[in-house]
């Protein structure tokens, strides 16, 4: 199987509020040769404001934000959507693409009627650099040069990792440099741990993680909390009866038998305690797992002896209502996630009908003019909401031309809003932000915020001009 290593660079850090600016990757073979590169930058849309820090990290000018040569924001995701799919079915690495650009790229692909989940459907898994390097710097320290900061602390940025590690990453924060740098880091990984990175490439697959999990009678889990490493040895019990991605696992510190002899009050308690003896495991985003007799003593020293270990996870086993006991209790103890107004936010809110992908889909091969009747066939509203929006930025002449100002005035509205709760960035904020950039700035940068603070004013004052 191929790879596809990619990077976004973006107006901002909020994943469903801000918007992809430039996309880049590289596709490489199973030796991590390069095949193809493709690389894009659209320009701004109208109800995005892009945030000065941001801009001001990657060096975007407000000149490109809105450069007529460049593709729309939707004219973009179409292209990558058809690149990535002709790329499919593919491993796709991004260096803290799990916590970031994953998630800005499934939310353009849903603001464009895309289905979302390209990475880790059809074909496709997925794993990220940043999660690779942490677990070898967890169990092969003197594989990778680890920068540290001025408290000692290890830095898992990649503008810090890949100089360190022998990279002229000079042009950091552009899309394609960064998937190259995140390629140097890989490929010094499978030169230099060749065993651990076998296991990143197969456990990116979630059957083959399932298949380990309930093969193994124990095994060892790791991940990270604030770059710091934490590993328990676990024994598989079960999945989420509502996610069959979603397995949980005994940490056998935890006797079964003290566990099974607890009332459903006082096993809620335990459960709910830190650290805790149910841990979840995603098996489709690539955890880090190895078998028992591979971790280093450091791990199994503070366990009780392997025979302890594989009698706690048969019992555990072996007692299926125990294990549905432990899951239900679990599940019972999470919050229920408040619904969000906000379209954006719904992303998560349930999968699209088959029905409505295959409008989707129909969607982009038709004209503009023959896509309004369609938009309204959706039965998801939140597709709905996405396909007007969409009308909105690529063919507003189609609207009719009240419901055009009724927009316009909307988008003001949103981009104007003084509320401090509201979750994307608006105009005021930006200005604020801006203000306080330039009175620290110098240099170059003077310039460059100042011509955003130009711009944002300029925004601005058409904004107000609609309320």
């Amino acid at each position: 199987m191929s790879f596809v290593f990619y990077d976004t660079e973006t107006t901002g850090t909020h994943t469903a509020f801000d918007q992809i600016l430039q996309f880049g990757a590289i596709r490489t073979d199973h030796e991590l040769n390069e095949l193809d590169r493709f690389e894009i930058r659209c320009q701004i849309l109208p109800y995005v404001v892009p945030a000065p820090g941001a801009m001001r990290v990657t060096g975007v000018t407000a000149e490109q934000l809105i450069d007529p040569s460049l593709p729309t924001h939707y004219q973009m995701v179409r292209a990558i959507a058809g690149k990535l799919t002709e790329w499919s079915p593919a491993i796709f690495i991004g260096h803290n693409s799990f916590g970031f650009d994953e998630h800005l790229l499934r939310q353009a692909l849903y603001k464009t009627l895309h289905a979302p989940y390209l990475t880790n459907t059809n074909g496709n898994c997925r794993n990220d650099s940043l999660r690779m390097i942490q677990a070898v710097a967890r169990f092969a320290p003197d594989a990778l040069n680890i920068p540290v900061d001025d408290r000692g602390k290890p830095v898992f940025k990649l503008d810090r990792l890949a100089p360190t590690n022998g990279f002229d990453h000079s042009a950091a924060h552009d899309a394609m440099a960064d998937v190259e740098a995140t390629i140097h880091m890989c490929r010094l990984i499978a030169e230099r741990e060749p065993e651990q990175w076998s296991g990143f490439v197969r456990f990116a697959q979630k059957a083959a993680v399932t298949d380990f999990a309930l093969d193994e009678e124990v095994f060892v889990l790791t991940d990270f909390y604030y770059t710091r490493p934490y590993s328990w040895v676990v024994a598989a019990i079960g999945t989420n009866p509502d996610n069959g991605s979603e397995m949980f696992v005994l940490d056998l510190s935890n006797n079964p038998d003290d566990l099974a002899a607890l009332s459903d009050e006082d096993l809620a308690g335990v459960l709910a305690q830190s650290p805790k003896p149910l841990r979840s495991m995603r098996t489709n985003a690539a955890p880090i797992v190895l078998p028992y007799e591979d971790a280093p003593e450091q791990i199994r020293e503070v366990y009780p002896a392997l025979d302890e270990l594989k009698r706690r996870a048969a019992r555990v086993k072996g007692d299926a209502a125990l294990s549905e006991r432990l899951i239900a209790g679990l599940l019972a103890s999470r919050e229920e996630r408040e619904p969000s107004e906000h379209v954006e936010e719904q992303i998560y809110d349930g999968f699209a009908s088959n029905a409505d992908n295959d409008l989707m889909e129909r969607f982009h091969s038709l004209e503009w003019s023959q896509r309004v009747s369609l938009i309204g066939q959706l039965a998801d509203a939140r597709l709905r909401t996405l396909g007007q929006r969409l009308l909105y930025c690529e063919a507003p002449e189609l609207m009719n031309g009240d419901e055009r100002h009724d927009y316009e005035k909307a988008i003001a509205r949103r981009l104007m809003s003084v509320d401090e709760t509201t979750p994307w960035l608006t105009y005021p904020r930006a200005l604020a932000e801006v203000d306080e950039l330039i009175s620290e700035a110098s240099g170059d940068e003077i310039n460059l915020l100042t011509m955003h603070r130009d711009f944002l004013r300029e925004r601005t004052a058409q904004a107000s001009a609609l309320l």
